[in-house]
């Protein structure tokens, strides 16, 4: 997927939060999943406030010490910053992340979202969706739906991450 296709993706996306989000009322905010989620929710929030006339609120997850895998990590992890700034209780939150594969990462941002309070109602928006979960995961906006193998991987490189230009790329697991 090219420059293009990332910014349709994300366009029609917006429309469809935006969509699911009035169906049970709530006011909206947008919440990235960092590392890959973060420059996502970023595009995201400036295309629905594109459809709404009104930029959502936003805010960032870190889910490093929410990982169920720490007890066998050989190094502790890299924590970032989470930075939620508005109150999550009665809001429609919209998940963000950039791949959702085994539903790990969002079990772990769950848990950590909900330590914030209780939102409404949670909505995850993934640019692509490649298959292999592990848990009972579901994206509810997602961008492309990709079928995967295990022995590839999905990277999306946005300009923001410092990539030269926006696209997702599927290759052998461990190349750079």
């Amino acid at each position: 997927m090219n420059a293009d296709g990332i910014e349709r993706a994300l366009a029609r996306m917006a429309r469809e939060v935006v969509d699911r989000a009035r169906e049970r009322g709530g006011e909206l905010a947008v919440v990235g999943i960092r590392r890959g989620g973060v420059h996502l929710a970023k595009r995201l929030r400036k295309h629905v406030a594109a459809v709404t006339g009104a930029e959502p609120p936003m805010g960032t997850l870190d889910i490093a010490l929410y990982r169920d895998d720490l007890s066998e990590l050989a190094v502790a992890p890299v924590v970032g910053p989470t930075d939620i700034r508005f109150p999550v209780t009665g809001k429609t939150i919209v998940l963000v992340d950039d791949v959702l594969y085994t539903g790990r990462t969002v079990r772990a941002a769950l848990d950590e979202l909900t330590d914030f309070g209780r939102p409404r109602r949670v909505l995850l928006a993934v640019l692509v969706d490649r298959g292999g979960r592990e848990l009972p995961i579901a994206a509810d906006v997602v961008g492309v739906q990709l079928e995967v193998p295990d022995r590839e991987q999905v990277e999306v490189r946005l300009v923001e991450g410092g990539a030269q230009q926006d696209e997702v790329l599927v290759k052998p697991r461990g190349h750079a």
